[in-house]
């Protein structure tokens, strides 16, 4: 790689545009992945969604599909969901993966399920609106904070959750979790009355465990204090993605898995030949990133050349991820990307990119990368 640039790779949403259907964006996906290894990005990590038009509803089913589609590039999940999951099912499905493809999995863990269901179950307590406002450091945007407290309190959420988890069940503590899945991947899990269990497969899998989070609470204290990989969603939530980065590295602890802190930084991109063409790739975005903070989840992806203007009462809610997409010309996003790197000192970069058309999301990576030096 040229210019001492940090590695790139890759997350995915398998979305499902406008038209198309579920199946078509699975095979996007592994198709996206096999060009992905070609061009030189480190990884290719599946997010997981549920009842909303993208279909990585299941990452550990798509990991199997595109690590078998690939030879080298490492593959995971951004990430597994553990409020809706035991640590006992991770382990053992990455563990099978792990059987098929050794050497090459990333274990990322989210506590988007818990912290869904602590929302839900919470006691409205009236907080001061943040103070903070929108500035621009070194060149990178960080939005004044939104507040997403009511989405995640919302009726479809509600139902959602309910759903994906058995009547009556409580998710552990996230850190409690992760010691868990920890244990279980070493061989040393005990019951809390001191019964030894072992997990077959899972037990000594050769997977990476990473740490996903947007600000500076749970996600960031558990990855700094058991001194695991950490990735900041500047995609998801710019606003808190730099005190989410400082509190991981001032909670850092070294471990057997990593001697100081390693950071992720994650950014929406689109690039296009030129910034004009990119711009209007990405002109639906702002429907779709509403259709998501409504509370509506999100809509099959549009198409610009169909898609109404989103109304400007409605901006305000995804202003902060319109103006923080990287939308340009190979050289406007490499210039963004390297600002947000410099800013953040991140170890390595994962770029998110979602576009109607495929060839399109196709062109975008590859443009990227080439203008990268991967």
């Amino acid at each position: 790689m040229s210019n001492n640039r940090v590695p790139l790779s890759i997350l995915d949403l398998a979305p499902i545009s406008e038209g198309a259907d579920a199946a078509t964006a699975l095979r996007n996906s592994v198709d996206l992945a096999r060009h992905a290894e070609l061009w030189g990005f480190k990884r290719f990590w599946l997010a997981e969604h549920h009842f909303v038009a993208v279909a990585s509803s299941s990452p550990t089913v798509v990991i199997g599909q595109i690590a078998a589609a690939t030879s080298n590039i490492r593959v995971g999940s951004a990430a597994v969901q553990v409020g809706q999951r035991t640590a006992a099912s991770v382990v053992e499905e990455f563990g099978i993966l792990d059987a098929f493809y050794p050497g090459r999995l990333d274990l990322g863990l989210g506590r988007t399920g818990q912290r869904r269901s602590e929302a839900q179950k919470a006691t409205p307590v009236p907080e001061p609106a943040p103070e903070r406002e929108r500035e621009v450091v070194d060149g990178v945007i960080i939005p004044a904070p939104v507040d997403l407290s009511e989405l995640l309190k919302g009726s479809r959420l509600a139902a959602t959750f309910g759903v994906l988890t058995q009547p009556g069940a409580q998710a552990p503590d996230f850190a409690e979790q992760v010691a868990d899945i920890e244990a279980l991947l070493a061989g040393t899990y005990q019951t809390p009355d001191g019964l030894e269990l072992h997990s077959t497969p899972g037990e000594h899998a050769d997977v990476e465990l990473w740490i996903f989070g947007s600000s500076k609470g749970q996600s960031a204290q558990v990855a700094g204090a058991r001194g695991l990989p950490f990735v900041a969603n500047y995609h998801v939530s710019p606003a808190t993605t730099v005190e989410a980065v400082d509190a991981y590295r001032a909670a850092f602890v070294p471990s057997g898995t990593l001697a100081e802190p390693y950071v992720v930084v994650s950014a929406d991109v689109v690039v296009a030949d030129d910034d004009a063409t990119a711009q209007w790739l990405a002109s639906s975005f702002p429907q779709w990133v509403y259709s998501i903070r409504s509370g509506h989840g999100a809509i099959p992806y549009p198409d610009p050349e169909t898609v109404a203007p989103l109304p400007a009462e409605k901006f305000d809610l995804v202003a902060d991820r319109v103006e923080t997409q990287f939308v340009g010309s190979p050289e406007t996003v490499v210039g963004r990307l390297e600002a947000l790197q410099r800013l953040t000192k991140a170890t390595e970069l994962v770029i998110t990119s979602v576009t109607h058309d495929h060839e399109d999301r196709l062109r975008s990576h590859e443009l990227l990368a080439k203008a990268w030096g991967l």
